[in-house]
């Protein structure tokens, strides 16, 4: 008897469908986000040189202050005693901090724009949980030659081709400028090696740009694909979210604020408001030519009644207090609903009196 092993991945509904905001808000909980690491330090390495270049005169004659300190006040003591070397290194581990201080905080808080800029504000401790799999071998190795290592391989490959690119069009440009170097003051030569380093560090870091652009699209273009869905699971989240007690209230809750919305919209065109007087509120609209009977077009109690009156009082709609009608058309007709035949005679002497005192008042 022949036996046949079945993949059940080929069975698997392929995931083609653009990922819900729910699935979207589980990845970013986990962690699973889209940045580019690569757009991140290309920013920072840019804003390095850029402050380097411009505050190069700055640091040059800082320097040359500190090593004039040092001169001053250690050239004629006993760098062998352990106090004073302790004081020179001390000294000269604080005069450096204060003067790379400003550069690490500019870089400290362009990487810190860059990343917020690309993900936000992400907490997750979900990448930190001890997980097995990292170290089983054959999952690291499939890593090693995973496609995002080839990617990344790529991406370290074209780096190191642009620098060397780059110092070689530059130190092959500049070699017949090397003679000139040997008559310039000590001032000169500073400033032009300073434009030297600093031009070639802003022309690396532009073109780094560009690939951190690049990597952006391909890091978002991966996670897309990465949190795809199938329609049967877009069909389950669909289930689930619509069985949730608090989703529904919400959906619920929603519905009933743009109802709410759309009745008191009515009231202006009504013809008439029947209180009871502050408790009940209905607003009674009537078209010969499209009506067998007036129709409640909006009714409430409480506040909402309240809101149909204030409403009804801005458009100068025609209010009548009427405690057992009004109750009566709240308690047994509908928005959008005749009123009932038994209801006819009363409601038509209401609305024979404030037609009378409307085209009255018109044609006084």
């Amino acid at each position: 008897m022949m036996e046949f092993e079945l993949d059940l991945q080929l069975f698997a509904e392929e995931k083609t469908e653009k990922a819900t905001p729910k699935r979207r808000q589980e990845a970013r909980k986990k962690g699973h986000v889209f940045w580019s690491r690569e757009l991140v330090s290309s920013m920072v390495l840019f804003s390095t040189f850029l402050a380097i270049r411009f505050s190069w005169n700055y640091i040059f004659m800082y320097f040359r202050d500190i090593f004039t300190y040092i001169i001053r006040e250690y050239s004629y003591k006993d760098l062998n005693d352990l106090h004073n070397l302790y004081n020179l290194s001390l000294n000269s581990i604080e005069l450096f901090f204060i003067l790379v201080l400003p550069i690490i905080s500019i870089t400290f808080i362009v990487g810190i724009i860059m990343n917020l800029l690309q993900v936000g504000f992400v907490f997750s401790s979900k990448p930190l949980e001890f997980n097995l799999n990292k170290l089983n071998p054959v999952e690291g190795f499939k890593r090693i030659f995973s496609k995002r290592s080839m990617v990344e391989l790529l991406k370290s490959l074209i780096k190191i081709m642009v620098v060397l690119y780059i110092l070689y069009s530059i130190l092959s440009s500049e070699l017949k400028n090397i003679p000139q170097l040997l008559d310039m003051d000590i001032k000169a030569l500073s400033s032009y090696i300073g434009l030297f380093i600093t031009g070639i560090g802003i022309k690396v870091s532009l073109i780094f740009i560009g690939l951190g652009i690049l990597d952006y699209i391909y890091q978002w273009w991966d996670f897309e694909k990465s949190i795809k869905m199938s329609r049967q699971e877009i069909k389950d989240e669909l289930k689930e979210t619509e069985g949730n007690p608090q989703i529904k209230a919400k959906i619920k809750e929603k519905q009933r604020r743009l109802s709410l919305r759309r009745m008191i919209f009515e009231v202006p065109k009504a013809d008439v408001v029947i209180t009871n007087p502050t408790h009940y509120a209905v607003a009674l609209l009537y078209d010969r030519e499209t009506m067998n009977a007036p129709k409640v077009v909006a009714k409430g109690k409480d506040f909402i009644a309240l809101k149909i009156i204030e409403v009804a009082k801005e458009n100068k709609v025609m209010i009548v207090e009427n405690k057992v009608l009004a109750q009566t058309l709240y308690k047994t007709v509908d928005i959008d609903e005749e009123i009932p035949y038994d209801l006819y005679q009363v409601v038509a002497e209401i609305l024979a009196y404030v037609y009378s005192i409307k085209y009255g008042k018109r044609g006084a």
